[in-house]
């Protein structure tokens, strides 16, 4: 790369951040004088709570004093370090009467309560089963459902992409198409997470925020007694067995807390193999001036893969029939092991401003192995073996300034999200041969941004926020010809710079303490990932004679507009919205050309609602229903659906303390119709069928031991939510089937 497009780059990123710190300097100095002029009066409205500045930049959902979940009073409170038992107060996922968080949006929020509360044992699932509208994609299921999609608002086999997840405010979506596996994150180290639908997410986190934004707050023992301990063991089904612990230290300003746990089971399958280790680790320190903190993980996952059970009539082949828990892939695997290390601090320059700077790096590794012969012994067409490193390092500083503009109270937060990724990965035919290619990918970003909120009335909220972000890729390929069993050529070489912008203005008006309406429009991007350019093409001509790749695609985005209407009486809350998003330049793999192609301009609409109604301080009752309809709205397939989004899905629940904490019942139902198959854009091929579990868990607690037994599937159905369609014979197609009934049995101890 040249000194002078270097020097360009680094002008572009210094007039970007000037953009948006200069106008925070402003407020700044206007903080500073209302200090002066009043200093015990400090505008109502915020962002962020005062112990959250490192964790989120979106206040949560349900904080606030009118907000705030009341615990049951024949409940007691579990000591566990830094949260919620299976015996503490059974809230459930209550609606939130206001919505807290990004103003004029659908939220939701799930707490450290829900969780210990839920059936479900894996953490896409909780969220899906507790967020209207979310679709989980699964492709082996079990205790852990390693590798599961949670798709917002309806993107099928894209949603890992268009779906921004976050840890303590921080993104965890990487440059690859990897997903984020929700399983590496141990469930007992959560306090809440907070979901955004839509696109508005986008001005304060960028990239990848279409479908929404999933924030995980983790504990972090501030404010915790001196030292605590929780243990916890559990056995099931597929001879699954775990181990999770967690403790935490308070002494003056100083917190520590660790968080860990391990899993292993054999899965429902033949070569279903699973282990996975997880670890997080804190360091804070806290008074009331300044906070830092140090945070670091660490995950193992070795995962085996099952493959697909071929469906084909012309054959009379049914092996979801005849073989279900089979594999035609007895050797293929995907190992990750991966580490982070945050640190940052929160300073309070004013009375009303805050400085906070975080940065951090993190780094994923990856081997996996594909075998399409019935031995693992590379050859011609039949193997392939990737060996795959990144590394990303982040800054992110910005500023936090609630002050009083024009006699209203204000919030701004302003800051720079800089990010630099390493992405290194080996392709060939198997492990110890020289790779076909060996690709090098190297992406800078660079964004400023701004949210605002303005209290306009006593009842009425403003937001408004604007990013842009620079994107500079360089991409080769290193290919070897001469490496064994190779019929490929090599990529043509990429230097790329992109500024795309996104934009969010929302509106929140209290009609009175019952209801509140909310509205907003925002606009979002998302930039290919490097698989996606590493996979783009052509790879053939129309003779099928083999082309170099260009790793050319285009950025997509969309536009979104949301209204609806909050509901907060007694014991009943509500919160419904209808939605509209267009799309141009989604981005898909076509099976036919064998690369990710644009999709023609795509739509997604429909309407979610969550309930819930507290019966009494035992009894909780909660629902969720969507509608969600994903079609092609130009092109060949104009008015089709978009293949694996179901258009209704629904879910129902209770908690029941049952017996003082000794006896607690928690019951959820979740049901979804049926949708097209992957790769059956063209809607010809017969859809995935309609289906429901039910899910139950008794558990309890009894002075510092507690314990709970879970019946996923009670009703032993037999289904599966993934498929992809074959492109050549009609009525072909891979299933990948889930298990039946299983059960889990866990006991612990708190100290």
């Amino acid at each position: 790369m040249s000194p002078v497009s270097a020097a360009v780059r680094r002008r572009r990123a210094v007039l970007l951040a000037s953009t948006f710190i200069i106008p925070a300097a402003f407020l700044v100095s206007k903080a500073a004088r209302a200090q002066q002029a009043a200093p015990a009066q400090l505008p109502p409205i915020e962002v962020t709570e005062p112990d959250d500045q490192n964790r989120t930049r979106a206040k949560a959902t349900g904080d606030s004093d009118t907000t705030r979940r009341r615990a049951a009073p024949n409940v007691a409170p579990s000591n566990a370090p830094g949260g919620t038992g299976p015996g503490s107060s059974a809230t459930g996922n209550e609606t939130v009467a206001s919505s807290g968080g990004i103003v004029g949006a659908a939220t939701t929020v799930i707490t450290a309560a829900d969780i210990a509360h839920s059936p479900l044992q894996s953490l896409a699932e909780i969220i899906a089963a507790q967020t209207p509208g979310a679709q989980i994609t699964t492709l082996y299921g079990g205790p852990v459902a390693a590798k599961t999609t949670v798709d917002l608002r309806g993107f099928g086999a894209f949603a890992s992409a268009n779906t921004l997840v976050l840890i303590n405010g921080r993104r965890l979506n990487d440059i690859d198409m990897a997903q984020v596996d929700l399983s590496t994150i141990p469930l007992n180290s959560i306090e809440r997470i907070e979901i955004t639908r839509g696109n508005s997410g986008a001005v304060l986190y960028g990239d990848n925020a279409v479908g929404g934004v999933i924030n995980i707050v983790t504990k972090n023992g501030v404010g915790g007694p001196p030292v605590t301990a929780r243990v916890e063991a559990g056995f099931g089904s597929f001879n699954t067995r775990l181990g999770n612990v967690s403790t935490s230290m308070s002494s003056g300003p100083w917190s520590t807390s660790f968080y860990g746990n391990a899993i292993k089971t054999d899965g429902y399958r033949d070569n279903n193999r699973y282990f996975q280790e997880n670890a997080v680790g804190n360091l804070n320190y806290s008074t009331p001036g300044l906070s830092a903190f140090l945070t670091v993980t660490g995950d193992n996952q070795e995962l085996r893969l099952p493959g697909g059970r071929t469906v084909d009539p012309s054959l009379g082949l049914n092996e979801l029939s005849t073989d279900r828990s089979g594999t035609s892939t007895p050797f293929n695997y995907a190992n990750q092991q991966g580490y982070s290390a945050t640190a940052g601090f929160t300073k309070t320059l004013v009375n009303g401003v805050d400085l906070i700077v975080d940065g951090g790096v993190r780094n994923k590794k990856q081997q996996s192995a594909f075998f399409s012969s019935p031995t693992p012994v590379p050859g011609l067409y039949s193997s392939t073996y990737v060996d795959a490193d990144l590394t990303t390092w982040s800054i992110t500083p910005r500023l936090s300034v609630k002050s009083l503009m024009f006699g209203l109270p204000s919030q701004l937060l302003t800051g720079i999200d800089y990010y630099d990724a390493g992405y290194q990965q080996n392709r060939g035919a198997g492990q110890g041969l020289a790779p076909w290619h060996n690709y090098d990918l190297r992406q800078q970003t660079v964004a400023g941004y701004f949210q605002h909120t303005l209290g306009v009335a006593p009842a009425t909220d403003v937001s408004y926020g604007a990013r842009v972000q620079n994107v500079s890729l360089s991409a080769r390929d290193n290919f070897d010809p001469t490496a064994p069993f190779n019929t490929d050529i090599g990529a043509l070489p990429l230097n790329s710079n992109e500024t795309q912008y996104a934009l969010h203005l929302g509106l929140e008006h209290r009609l009175n303490d019952v209801f509140t309406l909310f509205g907003r429009g925002a606009r979002a991007f998302r930039t290919p990932d490097v698989d996606e350019r590493v996979s783009s093409g052509p790879s053939f001509d129309a003779d099928f004679n083999p082309v170099p790749q260009t790793f050319q695609l285009k950025t997509q985005t969309s536009q979104d507009v949301e209204g609806g209407l909050r509901i907060k009486a007694g014991g009943l809350q509500m919160q419904s919205s209808l939605y509209l998003m267009d799309l141009t330049n989604e981005i898909h793999f076509s099976p036919v050309l064998f690369y990710n192609v644009n999709l023609d301009p795509t739509r997604r609409y429909g309407s979610e609602t969550s309930l819930s109604y507290r019966v009494n301080d035992s009894l909780l009752l909660r629902s969720g229903m969507a509608v969600t309809r994903a079609i092609f709205r130009e092109g060949i397939w104009a008015g089709n659906d978009v293949p694996l989004v179901s258009r209704y899905m629904a879910n129902v629940g209770l908690t029941w303390n049952i017996w003082q904490n000794y006896v607690v019942l928690d019951a959820t139902a979740r049901f979804w119709s049926e949708r097209r198959m992957d790769n059956d854009q063209a809607g010809t091929q017969k859809p995935i069928p309609a289906n429901g579990t039910i899910d139950l868990q008794l558990s309890g607690q009894y002075e510092r031991y507690f314990w709970s037994l879970s019946v996923n599937n009670v009703l032993n159905a037999l289904y599966y939510d993934y498929a992809v369609a074959s492109t050549f014979t009609d009525g072909r197609f891979a299933a990948y089937p889930l298990p039946g009934r299983t059960y889990l049995l866990k006991a612990g101890a708190t100290f």
